[in-house]
């Protein structure tokens, strides 16, 4: 096993995002320490740009050294889209600016904020914040030395599937906006994900796997599991337009799909929400339409990328290396 399909386990919780309300204690409960920032391998080139106005818009950019304009990571943090931050990003800044990428790492508004801001469904909040983030990142191809036809998409869990989502959706580009951010292309040249929860359709997650409890959220529907089944005809064109498995086209950008286990369709999973079943059915509907796909778990056949950053410098390799 590559080390780094060793340590998806410790990431996939990292990454959980759908845990069970605890009642509130009888008595007041003792104050948790304070949690410790997490220190960054590399000190950003820049931190906490910001790519829009409100306070979590904002992004942290890494510049690889090249006399040459380089090629880009893209980076989305999981959570749920609810929690979580763009220091999860750690592990591949040092093999990034080694390999001569430059790396950027998206904050972006959470559920709760986009509901707030009146976005509806809640999901098109952060979705639509990275694809803006990605814009205003091509927007500085020249300032900060980059080359904006070589982008690819990484992150784990929810941010899998965002990363997914922008790599399969038609390019939101608006070429005759006023805006000269909202001109640049929101095209991939690839996604390597961690965990991706690859559809939000309630009748193919529970297909796939029986047990699935995860999405409702995405489009405001309160309840159980059931509800939001229920709630499906309704959201349709809510699926349609931000379920990633309902983009896929054959002129799609490669993608890379990593799990911590095997795939086992139909049966209940330990782990529902990142279970490799996802990864299977992906997998299998891109085959259908010859969309490039790679679905890598411990024990997969015919594995060529066995890490998430050898998938990423297998396509954006820099010039002349």
């Amino acid at each position: 096993m590559s080390r780094s399909l060793a340590l998806l386990p410790l990431c996939i919780a990292l990454w959980a995002a759908d845990p069970a309300p605890t009642p509130a204690p009888a008595t007041p409960a003792p104050k948790a320490p304070a949690k410790k920032p997490t220190v960054l391998a590399v000190r950003p080139t820049f931190a906490d740009v910001a790519y829009g106005p409100h306070p979590k818009q904002v992004l942290h950019f890494w510049q690889a050294k090249s006399d040459q304009p380089t090629p880009v990571l893209f980076y989305i943090h999981g959570g749920g889209w609810v929690n979580g931050d763009r220091t999860s990003v750690n592990g591949l800044i040092k093999p990034c600016l080694e390999a001569g990428i430059s790396v950027v790492s998206v904050e972006y508004r959470f559920i709760a904020e986009a509901t707030t801001d009146g976005v509806v469904p809640p999901v098109k909040g952060p979705m639509l914040d990275c694809a803006r983030a990605l814009q205003f990142v091509r927007s500085k191809a020249q300032e900060w030395n980059l080359d904006k036809t070589r982008v690819a998409a990484s992150g784990g869990s929810a941010g899998a599937c965002t990363s997914l989502w922008l790599a399969f959706h038609q390019d939101l580009a608006d070429p005759k906006s006023a805006d000269p951010i909202a001109r640049e292309s929101t095209r991939l040249t690839c996604a390597a994900v961690n965990a991706p929860q690859t559809s939000l359709d309630p009748e193919q997650m529970r297909a796939w796997t029986p047990n699935s409890r995860y999405g409702a959220h995405a489009f405001a529907v309160k309840g159980t599991f059931d509800d939001f089944v229920k709630a499906r005809e309704k959201i349709l064109p809510w699926i349609k337009e931000y379920s990633p498995y309902e983009l896929v086209t054959r002129d799609a950008p490669p993608v890379g799909l990593y799990f911590p286990t095997p795939p086992a369709l139909g049966k209940e999973e330990k782990d529902p929400t990142h279970t490799a079943n996802f990864g299977a059915k992906l997998k299998e509907h891109c085959d259908e339409i010859k969309a490039p796909c790679e679905l890598i778990y411990p024990g997969a056949p015919d594995v060529k990328h066995p890490a998430v950053i050898d998938f990423i410098k297998a396509y954006l390799k820099p010039t002349g290396k």
